[in-house]
């Protein structure tokens, strides 16, 4: 008996000393350090994750005029706001409301004539309150650089003194005032004979430069970033409506706060002088 109560205390001892010993642990200086230390970790990473900014594609859709002014806006807007990137794709304006249509991924859309905007406007595809008139382009006739070409104006094109000139396409808003300016002038017909038809703004330059047309007809702002041509005449005044360029967010665009963030930045003065400096006339005002 007495034997069997020695065993009992003894278990009882061992049991107090192994739990003081847990009990000691847990108040051991390094292992608390290491739990804190764990901790401040945790809490950074949680921090940080929650701090991050989200990375953003934005996809911009633009008129091809628009190609050089907005590649330069791009540079500026993306040191400003690394976690974004602008993808543009560069085409007419038609092409361009034709993706859109067809639900290509868009979040803006910068639009060379107030046509193309209206109509995907009117097809609810646009979020209409973001809609702005953003700029004014010029239409002007050209010629390769040192050609010997004697013309003076539109009129002139209809003479036999041109043989081939470049137009943009029925679906080109270039190739849109074309139209109208020959119309206005009673000379459609004469040019239809002997138009070269383009699918962009950017093609009907390249044509002219490269010496495959006598002549072509681009904005005032394709002229001024190419030195292999020169201007010959802007249209004549009333035969055409002004070369308004509207911007937009498009209205299933994946990142609505990103691309008015973007609206807004091209509403800045910096952003005024960058259009005025490729010869666009800035006219959006609040």
């Amino acid at each position: 008996m007495r034997r069997k109560k020695w065993f009992v205390a003894l278990l009882c001892a061992v049991v107090g000393i192994t739990a003081a010993a847990c009990e000691g642990n847990s108040d051991d200086p390094s292992t608390k350090e290491v739990e804190n230390t764990q901790e401040r970790t945790q809490q950074s990473e949680r921090e940080t994750e929650e701090g991050k900014a989200e990375e953003v594609e934005l996809h911009i859709l633009a008129a091809a005029s628009m190609t050089d002014v907005l590649t330069e806006i791009a540079d500026k807007y993306e040191e400003e706001h690394p976690e974004i990137t602008l993808t543009f794709s560069f085409d007419s304006s038609g092409t361009l409301q034709t993706q859109i249509e067809e639900g290509a991924p868009a979040d803006v859309f910068i639009s060379a004539a107030l046509k193309q905007m209206n109509e995907l406007n009117e097809q609810g595809l646009m979020d209409e309150d973001s809609i702005i008139e953003l700029l004014e382009n010029k239409v002007v006739l050209i010629k390769p650089k040192g050609s010997e070409l004697d013309i003076a104006s539109f009129e002139d094109v209809a003479s036999d003194k041109v043989t081939m000139v470049a137009i943009g396409n029925s679906d080109v808003p270039v190739g849109q005032y074309t139209q109208t300016i020959y119309e206005n002038l009673g000379l459609w017909d004469q040019i239809q004979e002997k138009a070269n038809y383009a699918t962009n703004v950017r093609q009907v330059l390249d044509w002219v430069a490269t010496k495959n047309a006598d002549c072509g007809i681009v904005y005032a702002t394709d002229a001024a970033i190419e030195p292999e041509v020169e201007i010959i005449s802007e249209a004549p005044e009333g035969s055409c409506t002004p070369a308004i360029y509207p911007a937009g967010i498009v209205k299933d665009s994946e990142y609505p706060e990103q691309a008015k963030e973007f609206m807004d930045f091209l509403k800045t003065d910096e952003v005024k002088e960058i259009f005025e400096n490729y010869q666009f006339t800035y006219i959006y005002s609040e």
